[in-house]
């Protein structure tokens, strides 16, 4: 996770810093505990898959492989792995809209590395930069964003053209809300960070092809589209989450409140089906991880602070009911097994909660 430190003027007076509110304390307290736990035990890694019905297929076996085969949709979950992308943009300048694409395709070992993972990277180089400064994270965001905009279907002859994939590999037909809707987000970031209009302008064609044919008439977000146009229609708690955070950087971008209102109201939508109705826990945490942070960056923009008290009710509900006390691992497979991803996750939480207000806009 990125750091935490803020940077200073050092010729400007600073009043001193109010007190740490105990409750903070305590959520810092149990990320390190969380964090500790993890790191000192290492559970036999499994690999879930997905096949392509709506419902996650698993299996508890060895992961032998790190490359995704035909026939198989997705390394699910624990298969996916934060590995760096080795895919390397030509020399030209950025291809925005309307423009003929010059980047090599992406080699073997890129092209087996999902489009969700790999904006995943880029947005956490972005918020490193924001947070810190570091300008060899904001180079390498620049170039995993060249990479996942390498990856927009140009094939007229597909249903619904347009879009990127859910990984580069030849095999691939999905084309995702959380391939695209974080594209746009990491493009919007390097929008606000350096001026360029050609990022605002990708941005809004990674956010106009999905709010066309992935988000339902109720206003969330469905899973993905494959090349005939069949739409499949599971609705993930980070599926929503990821269109609040690019609306509300769209309202930073351009200062339209209809931005700021379709934020609100996807968040709206997404607390009454989660929340209300009671299928937080349906998800994994590491999705309702990103659900969260999306939510915060929008109270950062409104000061409100429902979203807020849901994420730290859910994350004390994972404390008291999904810990083991013994091990300080956290365990929401009835067989008792863990995932080093549910474990991050899990402190990402309270690391996120732990933050002061101000860092909330650097979240994704």
């Amino acid at each position: 996770m990125a750091g935490l430190n803020t940077r200073t003027d050092p010729g400007r007076c600073h009043a001193p810093a109010p007190p740490t509110p105990r409750w903070r304390h305590t959520w810092r307290a149990r990320t390190a505990q969380v964090w500790s736990a993890s790191s000192i035990r290492r559970p036999p890694e499994t690999t879930r898959t997905r096949t392509n019905g709506p419902s996650p297929r698993y299996t508890s076996r060895p992961s032998t492989s790190r490359r995704s085969t035909p026939g198989t949709r997705r390394r699910w979950p624990s298969g996916r792995r934060r590995r760096s992308t080795t895919g390397t943009p030509a020399a030209a300048p950025p291809n925005w809209p309307g423009t003929t694409p010059t980047l090599a395709r992406p080699t073997a070992r890129a092209a087996t590395c999902s489009t969700t993972t790999t904006n995943g990277g880029g947005l956490a180089k972005v918020q490193l930069h924001l947070q810190t400064g570091d300008s060899a994270a904001l180079v390498r965001a620049k170039e995993i964003f060249d990479l996942v905009r390498s990856g927009w279907d140009t094939d007229s002859a597909h249903a619904a053209p347009g879009g990127v994939f859910w990984t580069q590999a030849n095999w691939s037909q999905d084309r995702n809300t959380v391939s695209n809707m974080p594209g746009a987000q990491l493009a919007l970031r390097l929008h606000q960070i350096t001026g360029e209009d050609g990022y605002l302008d990708w941005a809004r064609r990674f956010y106009d092809w999905t709010n066309t044919y992935l988000q339902s008439p109720g206003g969330l977000y469905w899973d993905h589209l494959d090349l005939k146009g069949t739409v499949e229609k599971t609705i993930w708690s980070y599926n929503q989450g990821v269109p609040v955070g690019v609306n509300v950087l769209l309202y930073k971008a351009t200062h339209d409140r209809t931005y700021l209102r379709r934020a609100e109201r996807i968040a709206r939508a997404a607390y009454a089906y989660y929340v209300t109705q009671g299928r937080l826990f349906t998800q994994p945490v590491y999705f309702n991880s990103i659900f969260f942070k999306n939510l915060l960056l929008l109270e950062s923009v409104t000061g409100d602070g429902k979203y807020h008290q849901a994420m730290a009710d859910y994350a004390d509900e994972l404390w008291s009911t999904m810990r083991d006390p013994g091990t300080g691992l956290v365990h929401f497979d009835s067989s008792g097994g863990t995932e080093a991803i549910q474990q991050a996750a899990f402190a990402q939480l309270y690391a996120v909660l732990a933050w002061p207000r101000e860092l909330w806009p650097t979240l994704y």
